[in-house]
């Protein structure tokens, strides 16, 4: 009787997204190059937030939520981590639920029945009314991004024309700092 064995083929690892937090020195290129060690790679930015965060020691945040498997992610973290401008990143997704909020704002045009239907969707999800003409709104929500996502597609169907979103601001829940 012959017993050959063949080796398993190899299982895939899951893809899953990741919000990164990366604390880097407030000066002129830094985001290009990070954005060029992405896409350099291959890898893809689905969400990029920057701002100076420490005005007095010229740091700045990056939040950066991407997707991958588990080694493409400590790829991506050991890449950045060797950037000389960066000080410290953390892989929020992995402390746990963090806290993520998005901004967004909503251009809808109608008239009639639309504008009054866009006048109570946007009630429902607690949205402000920035700007408002006969004809259309300006609405802002801010929210996690599946309930950004949900608004937008609700809007579609009374008259929405643009949008606008900010990108995901993030950071761990409890009392621990970056």
């Amino acid at each position: 009787m012959n017993t050959t064995h063949y080796p398993s083929a190899p299982t895939a690892q899951p893809i899953a997204r990741h919000t990164l937090a990366v604390i880097v020195d407030n000066e002129p290129g830094v985001l290009a190059r990070i954005a060029g060690l992405f896409s350099g790679r291959g890898y893809n930015i689905e969400s990029l937030t920057v701002s100076e965060t420490e005005h007095e020691k010229h740091l700045s945040r990056i939040t950066v939520v991407t997707s991958g498997t588990a080694n493409v992610i400590d790829q991506i973290k050991a890449h950045l981590d060797r950037l000389v401008p960066v000080h410290r990143v953390v892989d929020l997704t992995l402390q746990g639920e963090a806290v993520e909020r998005e901004l967004c704002l909503v251009k809808v045009v109608g008239k009639g029945d639309y504008r009054v239907e866009a006048m109570r969707l946007a009630a429902s999800f607690g949205a402000r009314t920035l700007d408002a003409t006969l004809t259309s709104f300006v609405f802002e929500l801010t929210g996690a991004t599946e309930e950004i996502e949900r608004f937008i597609k609700l809007m579609t169907v009374v008259g929405l024309t643009e949008v606008s979103r900010t990108g995901i601001a993030a950071m761990s829940r409890g009392a621990e700092a970056m």
